[in-house]
């Protein structure tokens, strides 16, 4: 069984930087890409980001490209997005995932974690 715990988030103000984390655990939870989506108030979930296993190759959606940095430490089974000059339409609950899509769907997801950002 497959479990991911988010935490890191909380209330910033556009232009500050919040690190989110999440820790997963599971068969094969290491050799999976891993990622996060979003979903803001009234909206569909989005894909934000996603981290290969392996040698990592990373992936982004355009609305935060050059401005967040995922990560992962696959000996702790740990996966990060750093979030820089955050705008207050990144506000949202950010989701860790596997195998993450770009439609905003996953083959797993945890309980998400509230980012807002206030103008």
């Amino acid at each position: 069984q497959v479990q991911l715990v988010e935490s890191g988030g909380g209330l910033v103000q556009a232009g500050d930087s919040l690190r989110l984390s999440c820790a997963a655990s599971g068969r094969t939870v290491s050799t999976r890409n891993l990622g996060w989506l979003r979903q803001a108030p009234g909206k569909e979930r989005e894909f934000v980001a996603s981290i290969t296993w392996g040698i990592p190759s990373t992936n982004y959606a355009a609305s935060v490209k050059g401005r967040f940095t995922i990560s992962r430490d696959n000996a702790k089974n740990m996966v990060y997005l750093q979030m820089n000059s955050l705008k207050p339409e990144d506000t949202a609950v950010y989701y860790c995932a596997v195998g993450p899509k770009s439609t905003g769907l996953a083959d797993y997801w945890g309980q998400g974690t509230q980012v807002t950002v206030s103008s």
